[in-house]
């Protein structure tokens, strides 16, 4: 956690660039190898991707090993005139409509624990072993990516990459051992205090408390009360921590929330996601920016321009257009440069798979191909063509 708030700090500053990514609630069916490797090629594509572009160490953090529990909007879901619970992430009930299937089981901590720890330990081995050696980035291709423009863009990058680290081994006599490992880190949204309080220790020294079950919580934007359970829990741990910011926190609560959350102002210590929607951050984000500059205070800026840009479709699916996420992404970029803040991280729900769950890209999505390949059962996600194109746009921008 300590190496992880570090980062997290140097990237506030502009020295690092934060990437983080996965799943918009993990599911206990999909806690097999296929599944998580996928999720890990995408994310070390992606950076990658950044660090070709931008010239900077990537903070790779995966929404994974813990992103079990889901707030909802409403407590119920209505379906055929038939109304039930709603869905709460596996680690409180199950998808399946059906009375039964909604039930809130505390078993499901138990599971989710262990899902938890077989997915890290998953990816600390691959992260450690040849899987992630930038000598051999032809472990991470995906088929379904091959013959298209993306595809031909990364393969440049991955020669340029490649051709650097045979002048350094081969003319500079410098073999890069740092290439053959990655380092990842963990995050989810402590939104199930129980489970999260259960895997919260001490220190050797006595001196504070950490939460075990991640590197990087976060608290969501409905549980951002100021005198509520969840900022009094976070209060109390040194985690880094993340604070999703949108247009129902105003400035003056956020200060507040900042005040109890850091009264020590540590660096690293905080993140704010914001996650306003393309149509509202041009007037949302600069007060935000202004409210924490007056503070005199330091945080990690990171866009989050994925649930501020759910829609519907007209059959009533819920979907993601590529062009808002995009743009949305676009303006924060230019809005911490008119304001002089560095915008030091980006935040998606993302698959490592050939989904179809958003709209747009070059991947050529279209409404009509929602049913084709959809298997969220929250939020959307962006499929890995649509992932590995924003990165690269990302790059680009940064670039220039």
């Amino acid at each position: 956690m300590e190496a992880l708030k570090r980062q997290l700090a140097q990237a506030a500053s502009g020295s690092r660039f934060l990437l983080q990514g996965g799943d918009c609630a993990e599911s206990f069916g999909e806690c097999d190898a296929a599944s998580i490797t996928n999720k890990i090629k995408v994310l070390l594509q992606m950076s990658l991707v950044l660090v070709h572009g931008i010239e900077k160490p990537v903070i790779r953090v995966g929404r994974f090993a813990g992103q079990y529990a889901k707030p909802r909007s409403s407590n119920s879901e209505t379906r055929d005139g038939v109304t039930l619970p709603c869905y709460r992430g596996d680690i409180v009930n199950a998808s399946a409509f059906n009375a039964e299937s909604r039930i809130p089981d505390p078993r499901r901590m138990i599971t989710g624990y262990e899902r938890s720890a077989l997915t890290l330990n998953y990816i600390r081995a691959l992260a450690r072993g040849s899987f992630a050696d930038l000598h051999h980035p032809e472990n991470w291709a995906c088929g379904f990516l091959e013959g298209s423009d993306l595809s031909r863009e990364y393969a440049q990058i991955l020669r340029n990459v490649s051709r650097a680290l045979r002048f350094m081994e081969n003319v500079l006599n410098v073999h890069a051992d740092a290439m053959e490992s990655v380092e990842f880190f963990t995050s989810h949204e402590a939104l199930l205090l129980p489970y999260e309080q259960a895997q919260t220790r001490q220190s050797p020294d006595g001196r504070r408390w950490y939460n075990l079950s991640t590197h990087l919580p976060w608290i969501g934007a409905r549980t951002l009360q100021s005198d509520g359970a969840h900022v009094e829990y976070m209060r109390g741990i040194s985690n880094p921590i993340g604070v999703k910011v949108g247009s129902g926190l105003g400035a003056g609560e956020l200060v507040d929330l900042l005040g109890k959350l850091d009264p020590h102002r540590e660096p690293g210590r905080i993140t704010l996601i914001h996650r306003f929607g393309h149509d509202h951050v041009a007037d949302s984000l600069p007060r935000v920016i202004e409210a924490v500059r007056r503070e005199g205070r330091t945080v990690l800026w990171c866009c989050d321009p994925m649930h501020g840009n759910t829609r519907s479709t007209s059959s009533g699916i819920k979907t993601r257009f590529f062009a808002d996420i995009l743009s949305e992404l676009q303006q924060s970029f230019d809005i911490h440069l008119a304001e002089r803040s560095v915008l030091g991280g980006v935040h998606f729900e993302m698959s490592g798979e050939d989904v179809t769950e958003c709209v747009g890209g070059t991947s050529g999505v279209e409404e009509a191909d929602l049913v084709r390949a959809y298997k969220s059962e929250v939020d959307p996600r962006l499929n890995y063509h649509q992932a590995l194109e924003i990165a690269m746009l990302i790059a680009h921008r940064l670039q220039n």
